[in-house]
């Protein structure tokens, strides 16, 4: 089911048969370098069935990124909700294989669920956390209209907590 279409991509539900795509992004030790370890096949498996239970409890996930031109899916983009220092939040995760990086389309898939996460979740923010020397990954989360909130130490990593805030929340906090 696709989910967001965007110039170059197009963001759909994960199925079982996106193993082997998804495993040469999410395997790659580059592409991974951030997280504790990059995924072994069965971690790629219990990837795409843990976004398919969201889909159905949370009404969105991790979505499957298909480049229009060819149909190929070369990563991953959508809304995760986690628990941050007891306080409910849902990030805007991505991740893209490395043959594709500087060309701009974690900026594209980013962007558009972001205006996803504002037209369909009813949240006052959004978030993505990234490791402090992640610099393309900040890059992204800059370029979607995204400040560093703080810091924090998310599963016993630091990480910086980006946020943006929901359009117009601004002006209705000026005007109570």
């Amino acid at each position: 089911m696709i989910i967001l279409d965007t110039t170059r991509l197009l963001l759909r539900e994960f199925v079982p048969e996106d193993v082997d795509a998804l495993a040469e992004v999410i395997s790659d030790p580059e592409t991974m370098k951030y997280y504790p370890a990059p995924y072994d096949r069965q971690g790629v498996i219990d990837w795409i069935k843990r976004n398919r239970r969201r889909y159905g409890v949370d009404g969105f996930g991790l979505w499957g990124m298909v480049l229009k031109s060819n149909q190929q899916l070369v990563g991953d983009c959508g809304l995760i909700k986690h628990t941050i220092e007891a306080v409910d939040e849902i990030e805007i995760g991505y991740h893209l294989h490395r043959k594709l990086w500087g060309q701009g389309l974690a900026s594209e898939a980013a962007r558009a669920c972001r205006d996803y996460g504002f037209a369909h979740v009813p949240v006052a923010r959004l978030i993505s956390l990234i490791r402090p020397e992640n610099s393309p990954s900040r890059r992204v989360a800059e370029k979607n209209g995204m400040h560093i909130s703080k810091e924090i130490m998310w599963r016993g990593l630091p990480h910086y907590l980006y946020a943006i805030e929901r359009p117009g929340l601004q002006l209705q906090r000026t005007q109570s």
